[in-house]
């Protein structure tokens, strides 16, 4: 579980493609070297640390993991925003974030508004899948390169659906929404109720999308609220 709230940005610094698996490894930014099995978020993408060392890391991500986000359009040199998973400690920031990303979007249009950031993205929608509950509420949650974001601006037209989101110049400096920039990419099919996530590529910039279902949000918040309050009232006293 992570909470949409980007601690770092890292480095590509070498691909290696195996079959139909990539293994991405990348340049640590947090000093201390990663265990073995732990999960990061990956511009929203949970995935596992395979191998590392106090200045490199290495992760793996299959066939559907690069279908279905931007990760497979990473070059050496690219930077991708990077979440470790919360713990019962930590605060909870943003919203929950599992780290399963649905789709990919296109940046339809970004634009500074006195000082923040605007930014504009289509992805793919049919009714049915409105019928099932997969679609953008005003002032939701959503997560775009594993950004924690609100939604503005939510719309549908057609096979195409929108959702807009605001960033401060903080989050546009400290994240890769910096090099995001408008281009035209083929988005695919929506999955579960989750978070919104952007890309790191400064010329084929994508944004991956994932769409928060506000109803089951609230319900998983209520979960992990009483999850805390047991442990801290019950185990811990």
């Amino acid at each position: 579980m992570f909470s949409g709230i980007v601690e770092a940005m890292a480095q590509v610094v070498r691909i290696d493609q195996e079959q139909t698996n990539k293994h991405f490894t990348l340049r640590n930014p947090f000093g201390d070297a990663f265990s073995i099995d732990q999960s990061i978020a990956h511009n929203g993408v949970c995935l596992t640390v395979v191998s590392s060392d106090k200045d490199t890391y290495t992760v793996t991500a299959m066939k559907e993991t690069l279908r279905l986000t931007n990760l497979d359009a990473l070059k050496v040199g690219d930077y991708v925003n990077l979440e470790r998973a919360m713990t019962l400690d930590k605060a909870l920031d943003g919203h929950i974030v599992q780290g399963h990303v649905d789709q990919k979007a296109t940046c339809v249009e970004r634009r500074e508004t006195d000082g923040s950031w605007y930014f504009r993205f289509a992805y793919h929608s049919t009714p049915e899948m409105i019928k099932r509950g997969y679609f953008c509420v005003d002032k939701g949650s959503v997560t775009i390169n594993g950004v924690s974001l609100t939604v503005c601006e939510p719309d549908v037209q057609g096979d195409t659906g929108y959702v807009s989101v605001c960033i401060i110049p903080y989050t546009y400096e400290n994240t890769n929404f910096k090099f995001i920039g408008v281009i035209i990419v083929y988005v695919s099919s929506l999955f579960l109720p989750e978070a919104v996530t952007a890309s790191p590529i400064i010329e084929d910039m994508t944004a991956i999308i994932t769409i928060n279902n506000i109803a089951f949000l609230a319900f998983i918040h209520f979960l992990l609220f009483l999850s805390i309050y047991y442990i801290y009232y019950t185990i811990l006293f």
